[in-house]
């Protein structure tokens, strides 16, 4: 079974900026759409950022609009998600996802059936 990984996750200062990356452990791996979800204890899943299949199309959710960029390398191995401008409110666990049925920029996260294990990041005020 493929797993994601995460890596990038760690610490940063209100108004920094952190990247986090995403690779799958199997090459041959080729997904369609890919995002990025964050979820705080306690609390449901939320859609932070996704990207279609083309990549010519993304979707981003309005607390993070502006701040935060995701990006995919041109085979689709590799996912990205730029933080910058972090805020307090953008501590959480942040997971890639992926999906092997849709094409489009889906904010669902019924819609991606590969995730990862999660990484924390944290915004010191």
């Amino acid at each position: 079974q493929v797993q994601l990984v995460e890596s990038g996750g760690g610490v940063v200062q209100a108004g920094g900026s952190l990247r986090l990356s995403c690779a799958a452990s199997e090459r041959s791996f080729t997904p369609l759409a890919m995002a990025w979800f964050r979820q705080a204890p306690g609390k449901e899943i939320e859609s932070v950022a996704a990207i279609s299949w083309m990549g010519s199309n993304t979707y981003f959710a309005d607390s993070v609009k502006g701040r935060f960029t995701i990006s995919r390398d041109s085979d689709r191995k590799m996912e990205i998600l730029q933080v910058n401008g972090a805020k307090p409110e953008d501590t959480d666990i942040y997971y890639c996802a992926r999906s092997q049925t849709t094409i489009n920029a889906c904010d669902s996260s019924r819609s991606y059936d590969c995730w990862g294990q999660g990484i924390q990041v944290t915004v010191s005020s």
